[in-house]
């Protein structure tokens, strides 16, 4: 991509380059903290860079009491975009939730799926995005199913009207199974994982955890600090559990501060966005505001990444519709396909993994396409054309021979 051949595209406003931006990017539910995050940016920055001919310099990692942050310098041509990303990371919640004994994590998760069933939600999953609804249940009926064998296995001899003595053998092989099948199922399947994902969707829904809660509004306090910094743009991106958590730092800011953004250009992007996995509860009335807040502050444009083969999220739904707020002004939505992300080996590898898919949306490319994450935080472009990308092909040069190659709007 050179900047010049952006520009022979239709030139507007949006199109002018960036020179400085702030990012606050919120992850998804992952087990990586801020440090973690910044080095597979900086992977995939450089596989980017390659994949786009940009010359991609990704700073340290810099991490105090209030913030964690690194800088990028991103040059196309004779131009510079300088670029600095605050990572909203939820670590220490993921790990508190995961570093429990394998029961404790199946108890609150059953707990969880029963809370998510009584608040509607599980409804709405399937009236809105079945494939999500899907996602919701596999882990529990996973689990189920995987227990539910071990205690046919020990209760066979009943079953069987066999002798008692049968028990010898029936319950030694429920408790293998319990011990030496369970564990690995669970972790190739990435259950337990799940089960705290959705232990933390109903904190987030409900605001009842104490240690969540707090954590929050220390998110808000380095949100508020980040933006005060001078830019051209300011970007907040976030990824499937991280939208929602960025819908309520940046919509309860906007409630302390209406004119938080005025004048500024403001970006709120979702990537494999994961909102109404929180706003479709009932009890989801905070959040549900904060969506509305968003979509009607002047300054701020809202722009979904989706795709179609990413079962974890809600596909060709209008976020801001579904959570009350029909008569606001609605998120663009750009659609990705990950094999044009990219190789085809690599697509092999990975399109059976469905969290790996999810994945995506945040890892370098090895194609060109219309959508890359780390040309839309750090490139020249404004991150309000992102999915907007769109490389001229060898049909396209034909006919246009004085074309240039890279993208164009």
């Amino acid at each position: 991509m050179r900047l010049k051949q952006a520009r022979d595209a239709r030139c507007t406003d949006s199109s002018t380059p960036v020179k400085t931006r702030v990012v606050l990017h919120c992850p998804g539910f992952e087990p990586l903290d801020s440090r973690d995050h910044h080095a597979r940016y900086k992977r995939s920055a450089a596989q980017s860079g390659r994949t786009w001919g940009l010359d991609v310099a990704v700073g340290e990692f810099v991490q105090d009491r209030l913030s964690a942050c690194f800088d990028v310098s991103c040059q196309d041509g004779l131009h510079v975009t300088k670029s600095r990303i605050y990572i909203l990371d939820h670590f220490s919640l993921v790990a508190a939730l995961t570093e429990k004994s394998i029961w404790k994590q199946t108890h609150s998760g059953y707990i969880s799926a029963a809370r998510v069933v009584w608040e509607g939600g599980m409804v709405s999953y399937f009236r809105h995005a079945w494939r999500f609804g899907l996602f919701f249940l596999f882990p529990f009926l996973l689990m189920t199913s995987v227990v539910a064998v071990c205690a046919l296995t020990a209760l066979l001899p009943a079953l069987l009207y066999s002798e008692p003595l049968n028990y010898l053998w029936s319950l030694p092989c429920a408790l293998a199974l319990l011990k030496f099948v369970l564990p690995p199922l669970l972790e190739k399947f990435h259950t337990l994982h799940l089960f705290a994902d959705w232990t933390l969707a109903i904190a987030i829904a409900r605001l009842d955890n104490r240690e969540v809660n707090s954590w929050m509004v220390t998110c808000r306090a380095n949100a508020r600090e980040a933006l005060k910094e001078a830019a051209d743009e300011y970007v907040t991106s976030s990824h499937s559990m991280g939208s929602a958590i960025a819908a309520y730092v940046i919509g309860t800011l906007l409630d302390e501060d209406p004119d938080l953004f005025r004048g500024k250009r403001v970006v709120f992007v979702t990537l494999g966005g994961a909102i109404l996995q929180c706003s479709l509860m009932k009890s989801a009335t905070t959040l549900r505001a904060c969506v509305g807040r968003i979509a009607r502050a002047e300054d701020v444009f809202w722009l979904e990444i989706q795709c179609l083969t990413d079962s974890i999220h809600f596909y060709k739904s209008r976020v801001v519709s579904l959570a009350g707020h029909p008569d606001a002004k609605q998120a663009s939505i750009e659609f990705i396909r990950v094999k044009r992300l990219v190789s085809a080996e690599r697509y092999r590898r990975i399109k059976r993994d469905f969290l790996r898919v999810h994945r995506q949306y945040v890892l370098g490319s090895d194609r060109r396409s219309n959508f890359d994450f780390t040309v839309m935080t750090a490139g020249p472009l404004p991150a309000s054309l992102g999915g907007k990308y769109a490389p001229i092909d060898d049909a396209a040069r034909k006919s246009t021979p004085n074309a240039p190659t890279g993208i164009r709007k």
